[in-house]
């Protein structure tokens, strides 16, 4: 009998448009490059001429623009990554959808869940479809610890505590768009901790109600300082959540109390394996040591475990990860940390709809320091 080896599927070059040239563009291109001949980065968009250049030279990126029309104009693209303020991410991500292309949209992906629910209207209405970057879901310890929880292989969940303690100077704020509703959508809730809440969302599910405060008091800006939520999830569990963008010496700390085991995370910008601690309930050692062992293992939170991941979807026609509904879910938690911040109540997941003024703005009928 003669047997044959089939040569393996070409997978298709995807063409990437970047638009955006600040900081958070480079991490994209960076990740981009790192996953080979996969993706071909055409093209770089920018309002500043100038600056698109520079950022072109450094990544010799072959095509410039100001605006992604033009772009757009030139032939089909496949991925549109939106790298600017938050305040274009919606327009920018339903003129890349209007042709079909994937948008791979940084945090957050709208300046509220008005914004998103129209957005999700453009994404049905067209042939591709919105990944929110959320690159703290795709470590190998996130994954594991999600499948673990899922599963029931370290018990139910009781407490979790998610701090982001971070420090931003006065000066951070003198880019005109941060520091505002209109602009931003928020302060540090909406633009550091939203990435924390993401995971908490991702390991832990579904949650219920939230009640929150929130202060200002010590930078130039319009926005919280801090903010401090108790949530109830769909399984009863509570969690702690801080939002900080204040605190001195910096760190990034989510603690995962369930019925066989801890399991404490510390880092602070991104994590590795070796950032988890897990400690085991007595009688559960063995168990929690093998289920800890098991796979994925040795992949670092990171734009390209994230990109990496949307490429394969795109390779086997499937809806690339984190997808604008599951984005809506982090952004809802966002609004009901504000809502319950600025009313004094407490809000339940739901609650939020077209007639909430939360539903239309971050700040909705008005922060407590005004």
């Amino acid at each position: 009998m003669v047997t044959t080896t089939q040569p393996a599927a070409r997978r298709a070059v995807r063409r990437a448009v970047v638009v955006g040239t600040g900081a958070i563009a480079h991490s994209h291109v960076r990740a981009l490059r790192a996953l080979g001949d996969r993706v071909e980065v055409v093209a770089a968009v920018d309002v500043d001429a100038d600056r698109a250049a520079a950022f072109a030279a450094e990544w010799s990126v072959p095509r410039t623009a100001t605006t992604l029309t033009e772009v757009l104009a030139d032939g089909p693209v496949d991925l549109v990554h939106v790298c600017t303020p938050p305040s274009s991410h919606v327009a920018l991500s339903e003129e890349a959808l209007a042709v079909g292309a994937t948008v791979v949209v940084e945090k957050p992906v709208a300046l509220s869940l008005a914004e998103t629910d129209r957005l999700l209207d453009a994404e049905r209405a067209s042939s591709g479809s919105v990944a929110v970057v959320s690159q703290h879901r795709f470590g190998s310890g996130v994954q594991r610890l999600r499948a673990l929880v899922q599963d029931g292989s370290l018990g139910r969940p009781l407490v979790t505590t998610c701090l982001t303690q971070w420090y931003r100077a006065d000066a951070y704020f003198q880019v005109p768009w941060r520091g505002t509703f209109a602009l931003e959508g928020g302060g540090t809730t909406m633009g550091h901790g939203i990435h924390q809440m993401d995971v908490l969302l991702a390991v832990l599910g579904p949650w219920e109600e939230v009640s929150a405060m929130a202060a200002r008091g010590s930078r130039p800006t319009q926005t919280e300082e801090v903010s401090v939520a108790t949530v109830r999830f769909a399984d009863g569990s509570l969690a702690s959540v801080v939002n900080s963008a204040v605190s001195v010496r910096e760190t990034t700390v989510m603690r995962f109390d369930l019925e066989f085991a801890t399991v404490e995370l510390t880092h602070l910008y991104g994590y590795g394996d070796d950032d988890f601690r897990v400690t085991a309930a007595p009688g559960h050692e063995a168990a929690v040591e093998a289920a800890w062992a098991r796979e994925p293992q040795g992949v670092p939170s990171s734009h390209r475990a994230q990109f990496l991941d949307v490429l394969d979807a795109l390779d086997g026609g499937g809806v690339p990860p984190v997808p604008l509904a599951a984005a809506r879910d982090t952004l809802e938690l966002v609004a009901a940390v504000y809502e319950s911040a600025f009313t004094g109540k407490a809000v339940r997941r739901g609650q939020i709809d077209a007639d909430d003024p939360f539903w239309t703005a971050m700040d909705g009928t008005g922060a407590v320091w005004r």
